[in-house]
Formats: C-alpha cells, structure tokens, sequence
C-alpha cells in the first residue's frame, strides 16, 4: 500500500480541498495521513476524518511588521525538524501540500527525505507559503492559466482545484425542503466566507425587503452573525455556518452572492451557478480575491461589484441584470475548459509517487 502524507493549513480554504481528493485516494490503495498544527483548524477537520494525525510547530509567515517575526522563524526550524523525524519514520511515498504556514516546514521535510511533493495554488498569484515551498516542490498545480508564469522551472501544472464529489451531488429539493421554500422565487445564496463579511450581511440586510419581494434568500452570514430580528422575514432563512446541508442548499440556489476565494468561485463554476462576486478589498488582504474576480468575469462566468463600490442600490440592480442573462452565465460555465481538479491532482500524485 502506498501512503501519502497532506498537509495545509490556517484557514478552511487550505483543508477542504484536501477532503476532495481523500476519497479518490482511498479507493487508489493510498494510506492517507496529514500534518498541522496542534490548534489550527486543520486539526479539528480532518480528525473528523479519522485520519492520522501529526502535528508539528509552525510560525505564522507574515509580509507586514510584526514583533513575532523574530520568534516565529524559531518555530518554523523547529517545525521543520519535526518534520524531518516523521517522514523518517512514516516513509511516505509522496506529500501533497494546500498551503497555509504549516505547509513550509512539511514540504522542506520532505525534501530533506528526497520524498516527491507536490503543491496546489488556489489563487492566480501564490501565496507567501507557497512561493517559499515552490523551490522544494516537484510540481506545483495551479488553479488559474494566468497563475502558470508565476511558478518558476517548468513546476506549474494547470489542474483547477479540486472539488468535493458530494458538493456535485446535492439536491436542489433537500436544500430548498431545508429552508422551508415552497413558491416558485428564484433562490439568491449569500456567502461571505467561513468567517462571514460585516458589509456584505449589513448591504443585504439594509436591502432585505427589497431582496425577498424577488428571491427566496439563504444567508450564511458567519459565526456570531445571525440577526434574529430578520427571523420573522418570510423567504429570508439565516445559517452561521452549514456543514453536512451545504451541497443541498448550494444545489438550490439560483443566483449566489459571494466573495471571491478561489475555493468557493470554483466550486460555483462545477456547479454552474451564475454568481455576484464582491472581492475582499486590498486594505484587508493581498488583492488575490480581486485578480480572481476579474478572471471570472473576464471569462463571463461572473459579475463583480468592488467592495469600495458596494452599496444597496448597486447590489439590487446587478442582481437584476444576472437574473435576466442567467442562461448566459450557465452557458459559459458549461463550455469551460477548467473542470473538476480532483482527477488531474490524483493522476498527477500517482505519477510522482516513488
């Protein structure tokens, strides 16, 4: 039996795409394990998992100022030797890493060992862990075309990302039976994100009688975000976070408001949901949410309203001109070239595992 050790870390978006491509690996032969850190939100996932479980030290790689840059690099070595010790032990065939600052003492690890990686790009420009896991990596798979010229030494592979199989195969009736709608309004999905966006929620909600005289809307609005005075709303249904309903209900909508991450704008396209995308603005994030909110409107997959732009009147009216072209934007969703990134990922590990 061959055996694979993954790891990524920090935030949802560098675990979930992982749990895509567990099961195909399974059913390949492959023993699956994983490496974080002991508090991240790595852990918690994938023990649900019940997958083995290692965990290491790691220190947050930051590109602004901060006093911890002088002791976290410490971390890191010390993450990296740890490392260094399981995959002396482990001896797995391969590592597949999904980024995050836990990721950079794993694939540095794993280069020590002479063990193959291979990495995964969510976004068109890399992140900070992964241009300094890149040099150590054996491929790295990009999720975007314009990604390619990023990755140095012929590394980067255009795989798209990898997509849950369940997300695929949820029901439009379960998740509209889940929220209670009955009449024939098209459903409007808002996502901000697994932490929810303030001014998203606040713009809809300002907006919220206008919205529900047109849609069926599901908020998924973030831990600590549910306002309860809305729950008399009829057709407005409020979720802090939805785990196992999350297909059904993804499945249900007609139109979706979201943020730009390149998980969620991907799972969308494999779902061919026309979608309203409003980037995380530069003041709160390195721009990557932008670059992928102008490639999907590049290819006429989205439309996309500037976070600095955003108000009520603006929000209403682009959601009128997707509902009227809905056919066009499922249209250009289908004749996509980018797939599913789960089996090229899976081809691609197989080649390079020893």
């Amino acid at each position: 039996m061959k055996k694979i050790i993954m790891t990524g870390g920090g935030s949802a978006g560098h675990v979930t795409p992982n749990l895509a491509l567990i099961p195909k690996l399974k059913k390949m032969g492959y023993e699956v394990q994983y490496i974080g850190t002991e508090d991240g939100i790595e852990r918690k996932i994938i023990e649900k998992q019940h997958i083995k479980y290692h965990i290491i030290s790691s220190g947050k790689l930051r590109r602004y100022f901060d006093i911890k840059n002088f002791t976290d690099p410490f971390k890191v070595i010390k993450g990296v030797v740890q490392s260094i010790i399981i995959m002396k032990k482990e001896k797995p065939n391969i590592v597949f890493s999904k980024g995050g600052f836990v990721s950079v003492p794993v694939v540095i690890g794993a280069n020590f060992n002479k063990i193959p990686v291979i990495a995964h790009e969510s976004d068109i420009t890399p992140g900070l862990a992964n241009k300094l896991s890149a040099p150590y990596c054996t491929k790295v798979c990009v999720t975007f075309p314009e990604s390619q010229k990023y990755i140095k030494d012929n590394k980067a592979v255009l795989t798209g990302t990898p997509v849950r199989e369940e997300l695929i195969n949820g029901s439009s009736i379960i998740g509209k039976r889940i929220c209670g709608f009955n009449d024939k309004k098209p459903v409007l999905l808002v996502i901000g994100g697994s932490l929810g966006s303030k001014f998203i929620n606040d713009t809809v909600r300002e907006n919220i009688d206008n919205l529900i005289k047109k849609y069926n809307i599901i908020h998924i609005c973030g831990k600590d975000n549910v306002d309860n005075s809305l729950n008399s709303k009829n057709g407005y249904v409020q979720f802090e976070y939805v785990n196992d309903e999350l297909p059904h209900i993804m499945n249900s909508a007609d139109l979706v408001v979201s943020r730009a991450g390149a998980n969620v704008i991907f799972e969308l396209l494999a779902l061919k949901k026309p979608n309203l995308l409003i980037p995380l603005s530069k003041k709160s994030s390195r721009g990557d949410q932008i670059l992928n909110a102008k490639s999907f409107e590049k290819s006429g997959y989205s439309i996309v309203i500037q976070e600095e732009e955003l108000n009520g009147e603006l929000l209403v009216q682009k959601l009128e001109e997707l509902r009227k072209n809905r056919a066009k934007y499922v249209k250009n969703m289908e004749s996509s070239s980018i797939k599913n990134g789960v089996d090229k990922i899976v081809e691609l590990i197989a080649k390079y595992s020893t």
